[in-house]
Order: C-alpha cells, then sequence, then structure tokens
C-alpha cells in the first residue's frame, strides 16, 4: 500500500503488509464495474506493526523527482489489460469462424468486413505489445528517457487496449451483449484500464509541459 510517514521528515513510498498480520479489517465494499474477481475491497490498518525493510520510503521532497519511476509501475499494469484484450481477440476469431448466417450459408470469419475489423484488431494489439514490451525492457535496463515515457506510454497502451476490444464488441452486435458470452466481460474488465494513474489527462499534461519547455529555461 501506498504510505507516508509522520516523522519531522516524512517518507513517502509504497510499504509492504503482511496480510496475515493483526489489526487488520477488511471491508467488503468491491461492487464493480468490471474486475469484480480482484475484490479490492476497503481495507482498515489498526496499529499494525510491519518489519523497517518493508518500506523502502524517500523523502517526501525527493518523490517529485521519482515520479517517473512511479510511473513505471502503471505500465506494468498494463501487461494485464493487453491480456484482457488478447482474449476478447480470441473470442472475436472463434465466434467469426462459428457463425454461420442462414442468409449468407458460410462463416462471417470469410467476408471482407470480418476480415477488416480482425486486422484492426491485430493491429491495436500489435502496438499496444510493441510499446509495452519495448519500453520495459528498456525500463529494466536502466534507460531514462524511458522513464519519462512511461507515463504516456500507459496512455497508448491503454487506448489501444481498449480500442481492440471496441471493435470486436461493436462488430458482433447481440453476441457481444449476450452475459454467457466472455466478451461482455472482457468488454468491463477493459474499462477498468483507464482509472489506474497515470490517469489520460495528468500524463497529458505532463508530456506537453516537458515538450514546451524552451532550451536552457528547464
Amino acid at each position: 500500500m501506498w504510505a507516508v510517514t509522520e516523522d519531522d521528515e516524512p517518507l513517502i513510498g509504497h510499504v509492504i503488509v503482511p496480510g496475515d498480520s493483526p489489526g487488520i479489517k477488511v471491508i467488503r465494499t468491491w461492487d464493480h464495474f468490471g474486475l469484480r474477481a480482484s475484490s479490492t475491497h476497503d481495507i482498515v490498518y489498526t496499529d499494525v506493526e510491519v518489519p523497517a525493510e518493508n518500506f523502502p520510503g524517500v523523502p517526501v521532497a525527493e518523490a517529485g523527482r521519482d515520479a517517473a519511476a512511479f510511473a513505471s509501475v502503471g505500465i506494468s499494469l498494463m501487461a494485464l489489460y493487453v491480456g484482457v484484450a488478447r482474449a476478447a481477440q480470441e473470442f472475436f476469431i472463434q465466434f467469426a469462424n462459428d457463425r454461420v448466417p442462414t442468409s449468407l450459408g458460410r462463416p462471417i470469419a470469410t467476408t471482407e468486413r470480418i476480415q477488416t475489423i480482425a486486422g484492426e484488431i491485430e493491429a491495436q494489439l500489435v502496438q499496444a505489445e510493441e510499446v509495452l514490451y519495448g519500453l520495459a525492457a528498456r525500463i529494466d535496463a536502466g534507460d531514462q528517457q524511458a522513464l519519462q515515457r512511461a507515463a504516456i506510454a500507459k496512455l497508448l497502451i491503454t487506448r489501444a487496449a481498449i480500442n481492440s476490444v471496441q471493435a470486436a464488441f461493436t462488430a458482433l452486435g447481440n453476441p457481444a451483449l449476450t452475459r454467457g458470452n466472455p466478451l461482455e466481460r472482457h468488454f468491463r474488465d477493459i474499462q477498468c484500464s483507464r482509472i489506474h494513474p497515470p490517469q489520460d489527462d495528468a500524463a497529458l499534461i505532463n508530456v506537453g509541459r516537458r515538450t514546451l519547455t524552451l532550451p536552457g529555461r528547464g
């Protein structure tokens, strides 16, 4: 969880809290549009002791300089949503090959309309994966420019993943809305990618300010 100390010179950062520690109370409030199985309930901590080594915090004054590093957490989380989008694609492909309308007499996968949509879905997913894997590898290698780009990369990955699922959802019509088909759940789950920090407006403001800084005035 995210925490800040109450010292005269407070530290801020993530702290690992052992789940079986005394003083933890789970309040089951999670009733979400998507990702319902994540069970992200409210947690109340009362006098919970945590080992000092579980909190590698940094001074609050230095936290701003580490903002790009924290943004890398957001891009890592996007791997989950790329997986959701790939799962949606798998259902779309299976459905397109199985669906044989009486009026058509052959699978809708053989039509140019569905083939074009399948191409768009794959194009969006390739974009998401190339940004995700490429930037993650550069971050692991210690590339500071990659860290600076993590926030905007999260936005690009999110947009591409959502667009791919939206394309499949729109193409299939009523079957996409049927609760018995997984695409309805994938569509709900992918919407949750927007709420993770940094959110789109914050990412765009930060990158906009950085790109508008004149040489020698940053």
